[in-house]
């Protein structure tokens, strides 16, 4: 397990995400912990060092 540190797309807070580095590819909706809107959360492999690339998604982009 990774932890991310990250802000909400929609009201900048800071996120302290835990990632599953074993899980390979992944993408699940989280909700902000401050203003519980719906974060898409995309996880992939980076091919340039195989470390993980996290990205955030508001859920109406």
């Amino acid at each position: 397990m990774e932890t991310e540190n990250l802000s909400c797309p929609y009201c900048g807070e800071p996120l302290e995400l835990l990632v599953d580095d074993s899980a390979g590819a992944q993408r699940y909706i989280e909700d902000c912990a401050v203003c519980c809107k719906p974060i898409e959360v995309e996880v992939r492999r980076r091919r340039s060092d195989d470390g993980l690339e996290t990205t955030l998604h508001r859920d109406d982009e």
